[in-house]
């Protein structure tokens, strides 16, 4: 059982098919396009985990995944635990992942570098503890991905502005505030894989961002391999296996964010019992030598693994996320053709000419993507300088 039906699904229904599993996809949106290419669609929210667990049962499933799809995590864990299923974590190790509040309480109750942070229901309880943080601070919801209803407040004064719009995207109502972190270098991620609580496979990325879109903190690229250094690296597998060790992970995908902040100090910001958005997994597929995808469907349903390890790049490589930097109507995307030529592995457009769209604020105004593929890293650095200057999408 997949929940969720988006496009990131194709590919773990593509690889699900071929060990010959029944897929069946489950959301409240019919029209999403997983469901034209599973064998089973059934129409239950994702979110409401005893109306999942039901479907589960009635339909005697033998694994479940909400494979990039984060509302779905705690449904997919309480579902797993339930019917004793594979699942890389328990119900309440999710429980702790996918609000960032508890993740926060965990990180710091259990010696990890952490950002002074505290969550909140209700605006005016965080407006009483103005002085508590080091200012300036990020307001986020405790349970939303994609950098949706996330706001940098440098002013005390523009903090309920910032509060309501976070409370506007959580569903859960719940929101977290914490000192923002000035970074050394980029942003970071990783896209990981334990087996058996053992810390394998690291896919470790950096994250691109375009300051003139709407919400400058909604990464438009990731690229491989990180830059970061061998040291910091090293941080973050000791930090990841220290935390799936605490919470006794078993066998699965994790995406991880982290940052090296100023303070000498490697951060880890969130980590979930599931893939990252954006294609991650299936560009990894492309840049290295490891079948992550294939590996998740396997652990799901208890099935033997492929050999997992550290990937071996064969080049550099990139994700664009195409998106408008205003409402409008989309009229064309246009690539530099010499560009397109040398360093074009992939092009998924989702929208088509004439189309309203909206300016981007998150993943799901994301218009599409696009993989590339550089010989040198002088060559992606290019590239990742100037995104515009090769690749353009033209709103009127």
């Amino acid at each position: 059982m997949l929940l969720g039906g988006l496009r990131y699904l194709l590919p773990v229904i593509e690889a699900a098919h071929r060990h010959d599993i029944h897929v069946i996809t489950v959301d409240y949106l019919p029209d999403n396009i997983a469901h034209k290419y599973s064998d089973e669609y059934h129409n239950v929210s994702i979110i409401d985990k005893e109306a999942v667990l039901e479907l589960a049962q009635r339909l005697q499933i033998d694994g479940i995944m909400s494979f990039a799809v984060d509302p779905g995590v705690v449904a997919a864990a309480y579902t797993a635990e339930k019917m004793g299923l594979p699942f890389q974590c328990s119900y309440e190790a999710a429980c702790i992942l996918q609000d960032k509040s508890r993740f926060r309480k965990f990180l710091a109750d259990n010696g990890f570098n952490v950002p002074n942070a505290r969550g909140y229901s209700e605006g005016d309880d965080a407006l009483k503890d103005i002085d508590y943080f080091n200012w300036p601070v990020i307001v986020k919801p405790v349970d939303s991905a994609g950098s949706k209803g996330v706001t940098r407040v440098d002013d005390p004064a523009d903090l309920p502005a910032a509060i309501a719009h976070a409370l506007d995207c959580s569903p859960s109502r719940h929101f977290i505030i914490e000192d923002f972190l000035e970074k050394e270098g980029p942003s970071m991620g990783d896209e990981c894989f334990v087996v058996n609580g053992v810390l394998k496979y690291n896919g470790f990325y950096d994250q691109f961002f375009d300051n003139e879109a709407e919400n400058p903190y909604a990464p438009s690229g990731e690229f491989w391999p990180s830059a970061m250094s061998k040291k910091h690296e090293q941080d973050f597998k000791d930090q990841l296996q220290r935390l799936f060790d605490l919470l006794h992970i078993t066998t699965g995908m994790f995406n991880v964010e982290c940052r090296v902040c100023t303070d000498g100090k490697c951060y880890l910001m969130e980590v979930s019992p599931r893939a990252g958005g954006n294609r991650l997994a299936e560009i990894l597929n492309h840049a290295a030598d490891v079948n992550i995808i294939e590996a998740e469907v396997c652990a799901s349903v208890g099935l033997a693994l492929p050999e997992i390890h550290e990937p071996n790049y064969n080049g550099y490589y990139a994700i664009n996320v195409l998106h408008s930097d205003r409402d409008g109507i989309f009229k064309e995307l246009r690539i530099d053709p010499d560009f397109e030529r040398d360093h074009l592995v992939e092009r998924d457009l989702w929208v088509r000419s004439g189309d309203a769209v909206s300016a981007f604020t998150g993943a799901n105004q994301s218009l599409g993507t696009i993989f590339l593929r550089f010989n040198t890293r002088e060559e992606l650095n290019t590239f990742v300088l100037s995104p515009a200057s090769y690749i353009l999408v033209v709103v009127e």
